[in-house]
């Protein structure tokens, strides 16, 4: 009798162990499907945009890869289910692991970028889940391979060269392009003045020329060209080197100036010309030239001796961020401006604003809208063009990041000269 009961004991025991092991076995399986369906479904969102509507070439590229990873792990899930359940295909095991190690590369890539740049808890939160959560998987499903040692060698082959090509993909064709310094060049001629019929007057004609010389667009922020007239006078002697020294830290402060000489006696430039050369907001393609042609009007008997042009633009590479639309958003002296606007009480400006959307659906989705703002500032000294990218609670991003992350380049050139005395002086 004893040994009846404890038989029937024994066997309930074993009963209860290998439902515990069942329940065990369908929670693992339900939630590895979850890693990699919610897995598939997030790359596959992310990469169909990328693919369908990135900046660039190697954008979509990199849409291309972030499909065929979700593609890889949806194609794991559903090899899972026969590996765990079914057992109707052989190598199911091998797929479902190659799709749990997609899975568990793709979501530490996407977690390591995203807790670096972070705007909201949410998706570095659900990245870092993801992460854990496909390694646990990889290691769950490795276990359940057995101890055949052939198609363990096979997985560990097929890993790593997922890893070295994945790596390689992503230097050559997303990193490098992205680093490669663009730069168009701004050249400036000018030809012969012409004095007025009646002689009361002059202009001296300015040829502007814009080269892009690559394979990467531009979008216009502001372009400006202002000229600055100078009176030089010479003194017959040498200037007392005390003297010339006082007058060599005077000019240190300013920006742009001629070179210093012991008989030349120069006076601060005064602003006689500034406006812009191309309309905000207009793109300049790839490999592209763009001129303008600026006429600059003197009275002849201005006081000046030479007039110096400078020209700038502003530029966006439109593989780093394109613009909705840059429009007219208010002036400094009427609307709200930052705290160091207020500061430059002789300058007025105007400014214009857009919104940025950058050249990648994970940023675009995962990090709060930025807008960029681009100040026209002009006062009696000059003209100057400034912007600020910020997003909606104001917060400005540094320099470096206008320039490496948003692709905002400052093109310049000048000083040109045209002495004058030829004009005012034809005899």
């Amino acid at each position: 009798m004893n040994l009846r009961n404890n038989s029937r004991d024994a066997s309930l025991q074993r009963a209860k162990r290998a439902l515990t092991r069942n329940r065990r076995s369908r929670v693992r399986l339900i939630a590895i499907l979850l890693v990699l369906l919610s897995t598939s479904g997030l790359l596959g969102n992310f990469g169909l945009r990328d693919l369908l509507g990135a900046f660039t070439f190697p954008g979509r590229m990199a849409g291309a890869v972030l499909v065929v990873v979700a593609f890889t792990a949806l194609l794991g899930a559903a090899a899972l289910v026969d590996h765990w359940q079914w057992h109707t295909f052989g190598q199911s095991g091998l797929v479902a692991l190659f799709g749990a190690f997609a899975a568990s590369l793709a979501n530490l890539c996407l977690f390591i970028k995203l807790v670096a740049d972070p705007d909201w808890f949410l998706f570095p939160t659900l990245f870092g889940a993801l992460t854990a959560g496909s390694v646990w998987a990889v290691g769950a499903v490795w276990r359940t391979l057995g101890v055949v040692p052939a198609p363990k060698r096979v997985a560990t082959a097929l890993l790593a060269t997922t890893v070295i090509a994945l790596g390689n993909f992503g230097y050559q064709n997303l990193y490098l392009p992205s680093q490669r310094e663009i730069r168009p060049i701004i050249k400036l001629t000018m030809e012969k003045a012409v004095v007025s019929k009646d002689g009361k007057a002059f202009s001296v004609p300015v040829n502007i020329t814009l080269e892009n010389h690559s394979d990467v667009s531009f979008d216009v922020l502001g372009t400006e060209l202002h000229a600055m007239a100078q009176k030089v006078d010479l003194t017959p002697n040498d200037q007392l080197r005390r003297q010339w020294r006082t007058v060599a830290k005077q000019w240190s402060s300013l920006e742009r100036t001629n070179p210093l000489s012991r008989r030349e006696v120069h006076q601060p430039g005064q602003l006689v010309e500034a406006q812009p050369w191309m309309r905000y907001g207009e793109p300049i393609g790839a490999n592209d030239t763009v001129t303008a042609r600026v006429i600059v009007q003197l009275p002849m008997n201005t006081p000046y001796d030479l007039v110096a042009f400078y020209a700038s633009a502003h530029l966006t590479r439109k593989d780093h961020v394109s613009l909705d639309h840059l429009q007219p958003a208010g002036y400094s002296w009427h609307d709200q401006v930052p705290d160091w606007m207020k500061k430059q009480k002789a300058t007025d400006s105007v400014f214009y604003k857009s919104r940025l959307h950058e050249n990648n659906s994970i940023d675009e989705e995962t990090r709060d809208p930025r807008y960029i703002t681009v100040y026209w500032q002009f006062g009696t000294h000059g003209a100057n063009i400034t912007e600020t990218i910020d997003d909606a609670d104001g917060k400005v991003e540094t320099r470096a990041s206008t320039e490496d992350r948003y692709g905002l380049r400052i093109i310049e050139a000048g000083p040109v000269e045209r002495i004058l005395w030829d004009i005012k002086n034809p005899q």
